[in-house]
């Protein structure tokens, strides 16, 4: 008889499985890149370029469809958050000015909401 998981795996086994794949993401999308780019005018950007986030945020859509339809929609707006947020926290937290907390606060909110609305949407569309 084939293992159902939905129904022996407590709720919180989906939400670290996710939040350990968040923060591998990361780790493959951003976390080797940590030099900041300097221009001619004296201006910096970085440490990351563009592609990167956005091949981050790509990756990060099939765990939360894997998990929202797999009746885990909790888990998804908890664990991919959790895991971005330690992860970002864990690559800023060498700044000294401090002001990496605002930006992890900002990155958890962030991804917070934002899975959040993918996730009631992904489950909307299901239902249908």
């Amino acid at each position: 008889m084939p293992h159902d998981t939905r129904t022996t795996a407590t709720p919180l086994q989906p939400t670290l499985l996710l939040a350990a794949v968040a923060a591998t993401l990361w780790a493959a999308w951003l976390g080797w890149d940590q030099h900041r780019d300097i221009h001619p005018d004296g201006s910096s950007t970085g440490p990351y370029e563009a592609w990167q986030v956005i091949g981050l945020v790509l990756t990060l859509l099939p765990p939360l469809l894997w998990a929202t339809t797999r009746h885990h929609p909790t888990a998804a707006v908890l664990g991919i958050p959790l895991g971005l947020t330690a992860a970002a926290y864990y690559d800023w937290s060498d700044d000294a000015s401090g002001l990496f907390v605002v930006g992890v606060t900002m990155l958890l909110l962030g991804s917070l909401a934002t899975t959040a609305a993918l996730s009631a949407l992904i489950t909307a569309v299901r239902r249908r």
